[in-house]
């Protein structure tokens, strides 16, 4: 094989998701009624907005070779101390900051806090302690989570402060400001993890974490700080969840985790690490949230896209092996 054959298939694979979003949405623009219009893509972006945040740092953790399944949690938790704090209805005590926009950057600090300090948590016991992230974050899936059914006692709060709440409301250019932020995320993360050292050694970990150490990069604060950033951007999630709900319940969130994990799966990350990229995840929420749109407009049971889901990470980790052994041969 040529050179520039192999760099244009080695192209078509890396970007392969957005091949297929483009192929679905002519799918279901066809098929579907009033599906092909700017209001039913402006909706599909704003519906990928807490579950792109998400996958953002679930996907940070996988590209290291580690996994967290504690973002679910903690972007629950997130939300319900948000709305306990400035939720004027329900378990909501009101808080009122002076002068008014404090409360935004107080809000969004306390719920990127809390996801911090998880993730601090998580990153600790797994790299200083040896022990397995799986294990690690799967208990923090469940002890977090049974933190916001104790504070909330299986209430909710309710009626967010409306300073918080604009972020949800105004829009511009037809997209909610909670999309722009998810985008911005995207933008800020992709750059990061492609024209910094630290983006670029987080690759190089995933990639052979003991070539990484010898070559003198700092691994376990790295592994550390991308656990850190997993649990505060599962907080900015919560945060996306609870201005987009005014406010917290105790079941808020259940699933995004699994709906996460397909979009990072999707989107082209490695589950052995050291490959992957966010643009590709971004494409994955979208067509996951394009494929829940098209369920809804076509009025099919809710059962239809964990079908739908599950198959396409069955598909994403069959074309990830596919992919892997293809370079082998090409190399």
């Amino acid at each position: 094989m040529s050179p520039r054959s192999r760099t244009t298939l080695e192209f078509i694979l890396d970007n392969l998701v957005w091949f297929m979003l483009i192929v679905v949405l002519a799918l279901f623009s066809a098929l579907i009624p009033n599906y092909f219009q700017i209001g039913i893509f402006t909706n599909i972006i704003e519906a990928s907005s807490v579950l792109g945040v998400m996958s953002i740092g679930l996907a940070l953790v996988i590209i290291t070779g580690h996994m967290d399944l504690s973002v679910e949690s903690v972007a629950a938790l997130s939300a319900m101390a948000v709305g306990i704090l400035f939720c004027s209805a329900g378990i909501g005590m009101g808080v009122k900051l002076s002068p008014e926009w404090l409360m935004v950057p107080a809000s969004l600090l306390l719920a990127c806090a809390i996801g911090g300090l998880i993730g601090l948590f998580n990153g600790i016991l797994v790299v200083k302690l040896k022990m397995s992230a799986f294990i690690i974050t799967l208990a923090s899936f469940i002890w977090v989570r049974g933190i916001v059914l104790a504070v909330s006692g299986g209430r909710s709060a309710q009626d967010l402060d409306p300073a918080i709440r604009w972020f949800a409301i105004e829009r511009f250019a037809g997209i909610p400001l909670s999309a722009w932020i998810a985008i911005a995320c995207f933008l800020f993360f992709s750059v990061m993890m492609t024209k910094t050292p630290f983006g670029r050694h987080l690759m190089m970990i995933g990639g052979n974490e003991t070539a990484t150490f010898r070559a003198g990069i700092r691994v376990t604060r790295n592994l550390i700080i991308a656990f850190v950033m997993a649990g505060a951007i599962a907080g900015l999630a919560g945060w996306l969840l609870a201005i987009r709900t005014s406010g917290a319940t105790a079941n808020l969130g259940v699933g995004l985790l699994f709906n996460a994990f397909a979009a990072v799966v999707i989107g082209g990350v490695s589950l052995k690490g050291g490959v992957g990229a966010l643009p590709g995840v971004y494409a994955g929420v979208l067509l996951l949230s394009s494929i829940n749109t098209a369920i809804n407009l076509m009025g099919l049971p809710a059962n239809y896209t964990q079908v739908i889901h599950g198959f396409l990470v069955l598909a994403a980790v069959l074309l990830d092996t596919f992919k892997q052994r293809l370079r082998q041969r090409l190399a």
